[in-house]
């Protein structure tokens, strides 16, 4: 027994030293990191991740980036980018040690990494621990998860702060509990900056080839600036910047029935306010335009979220309300009773994907379709089909002017008979591993043929179009749509290049 309890004490002696090592070597890899920028909040996490790299890159500093969200990716100082390896697609924050150490092997200036914690003493581990961030991002503050860092948005608000760095600076664009930020801010000998979103012009906005939000480039500006990066360098950065897999984006398409139908792909925001938010201000700048369709995505794991969707649906008047995943029942019930006859549910899971695509399309006709929820399962088949149908070159013309009375009455919906609920059952696994590939929408939209890091071919840093600031507005806007890129970013190239986990068999 003695010999056992030996054995016991060796072995934590030996795991013990392991870690002080490991431990030790981590730090040295930050310390080779001289600005290290960790973004956290609620909504817009990856966006911002992106565009901060961008601005900093377009000053010139070499910078690594790292995304969580729709798809985890790590992004070298040239823009080029590869899938993060999971093993068994679990994400785990250990593994930012490996993202430090890879970052570090460049010898960068900064560093820009997606806090991907969620729980609240992950958070501060993450902080303390594994990032150590000079410079912090607290994007917003929304209703979402919850069960682990709510019950109140308060509650949400000071689990984020877990995430500022003491004696560092904080950059938010969160106003309502601006006042609590600041409280935790003091609390840690962290300033506090405000990224006022007003400060963000319509025309600095439309220089972007895809959708993002003023707040988003407010923080991404004020970054720079803290870096020395002045303003027309660092928009010139983001405007190059290649977007997320999960960007909200507008594409136009041909239905088999000869209709046109655009599509916004809204999945990416995913709590009530922040998909509201997205889908107003896509109407109001004739991105998308009535009659309004919108389609939900359920998933068995995010019941509650499903009834949120449903529950906005007064707020967001459609024409009719799909319902795709499983279990459907949790968004339809909670749909308001005035509106319950607009639902359609098309069978979840267990109907084929070509049978219900064939449906939604047919009942759409020519309209503006939402995709709302979660893109996991049902939804990433959604966006496969539609990636199939043949792109609308016609004219973009909204088909209700602005200025045009519209003949419907929110308050009043029509009577129609109530849907028939089929219960579903999920017969297949949803691919929710981030190292899968971009999805087919995106690679054709943005696709290219990039070569590895290190090989691409010498060029300008930026075109010919950008040597003035305001140079990329004078191109005719007949060049490209509302949200076409203006130039193809770079993609990563095949799985060969994907990066491993230490201790993984490449």
């Amino acid at each position: 027994m003695l010999f056992l309890y030996a054995v016991l004490l060796v072995c934590c002696a030996i795991l013990l030293v392991a870690g002080i090592v490991e431990q030790r070597r981590h730090f040295t890899n930050l310390d080779q990191i001289p600005t290290r920028v960790l973004v956290n909040g609620i909504r817009g996490k990856s966006s911002i991740t992106r565009l901060c790299a961008g601005a900093l890159r377009g000053g010139d500093l070499t910078t690594v980036a790292k995304t969580t969200g729709t798809a985890a990716r790590f992004i070298h100082p040239d823009a080029t980018e590869e899938p993060v390896y999971r093993k068994f697609g679990i994400a785990n924050v250990v593994e930012q040690i490996g993202i430090v150490r890879r970052a570090a092997a460049y010898r960068p200036d900064a560093l820009v990494i997606e806090c991907m914690a969620v729980m609240p003493a992950l958070q501060e581990i993450n902080q303390s621990k594994l990032i150590r961030s000079t410079i912090g991002v607290l994007c917003n503050v929304r209703e979402d998860h919850l069960a682990e860092m709510g019950p109140t948005l308060d509650d949400v608000a000071r689990s984020l702060c877990r995430s500022m760095p003491e004696d560092g600076i904080c950059v938010t664009a969160e106003k309502e509990r601006f006042h609590i930020l600041q409280e935790e801010a003091d609390a840690r000998n962290c300033r506090l900056i405000y990224a006022d979103p007003e400060t963000v012009s319509d025309e600095e906005l439309r220089g972007f080839s895809w959708f993002t939000f003023k707040e988003n480039v407010a923080i991404a500006l004020t970054v720079a600036e803290l870096l020395g990066v002045d303003r027309a360098t660092a928009l010139r950065g983001m405007y190059e910047a290649p977007p997320d897999p999960g960007v909200l984006s507008v594409e136009r398409y041909l239905t088999p029935q000869g209709k046109r139908l655009r599509f916004a792909n809204v999945f990416a925001a995913n709590d009530p306010e922040s998909t509201l938010m997205n889908i107003n201000q896509l109407l109001d700048l004739g991105a998308i335009h009535r009659p309004l369709n919108v389609v939900i995505n359920c998933r068995p794991d995010r019941v509650e979220r499903n009834g949120q969707m449903g529950e906005i649906i007064p707020d967001l008047d459609p024409e009719h309300v799909f319902v795709i995943g499983h279990p459907a029942k949790s968004a339809i019930d909670a749909i308001p009773t005035a509106f319950r006859s607009r639902a359609v549910d098309l069978g979840g899971d267990k109907r084929d994907p070509q049978e219900f695509m064939a449906s939604l399309l047919e009942m759409a006709g020519e309209s503006s379709l939402v995709a709302i929820g979660n893109i996991h399962g049902q939804g990433e088949i959604l966006l496969e089909h539609l990636a199939e149908l043949p792109a609308d070159e016609s004219p973009d013309e909204p088909a209700n002017r602005p200025d045009e009375p519209t003949d419907r009455a929110p308050a009043h919906p029509p009577e129609r008979p109530e849907p028939v609920h089929v219960e579903t059952m999920p017969l297949y696994v949803p691919r929710i591993d981030p190292y899968q590939r971009y999805p087919q929408a995106y690679e054709e939209r943005y696709g290219g043929q990039p070569q590895p890091y290190g090989q691409q071919t010498e060029q300008q840093p930026y075109p010919d179009r950008y040597d003035a600031p305001d140079a990329h507005h004078q191109a005719p806007a007949a060049e490209r749509g509302l949200f076409e890129p203006r130039v193809p970013p770079m993609n990563p190239a095949g799985d060969d290049r994907q990066w491993h986990s230490p201790g993984e068999q490449r």
